[in-house]
């Protein structure tokens, strides 16, 4: 199992980067340079980050990106849900079809709870936290 997806993690080291320099618009050439992220899949996570209006890019010359909105209002988990869906960690699932039992079993109500504290400190990690 993957926590943590590689799109969320470019996303991550993007953001993070380009928070830290929140005084200039940073370029895709840059942030490629800086954080060794091959250009297609960088430019993919910036065009959807800039969808999602975390980011607002800037075209032309000297364009680039900058953040839209502040360090402490973009979570980790938010950048989860947008790259990786749905925050789930369990799915009881046993040959394709989900299990009759999933309402009594006990394991699975462990799991609920271990699923509830991780994404409950997920949503509590800022990327203000990360810089």
């Amino acid at each position: 199992m993957k926590l943590i997806t590689r799109d969320t993690d470019y996303a991550v080291r993007a953001l993070t980067y380009i928070a830290n320099h929140k005084d200039k618009t940073i370029s895709v050439s840059e942030l490629v340079e800086a954080l060794r992220i091959p250009r297609p899949f960088l430019r993919k996570i910036l065009q959807i980050l800039n969808k999602k209006r975390i980011l607002k890019s800037l075209k032309g010359q000297g364009g680039g990106f900058n953040l839209a909105i502040t360090p402490d209002k973009i979570f980790i988990a938010d950048l989860m849900e947008i790259f990786q869906g749905p925050l789930k960690i369990n799915e009881c699932i046993f040959k394709k079809r989900i299990c009759p039992g999933r309402n009594l079993c006990i394991l699975k109500m462990k799991i609920d709870t271990i699923e509830d504290y991780v994404i409950k400190q997920l949503r509590s990690i800022s990327l203000e936290v990360l810089l």
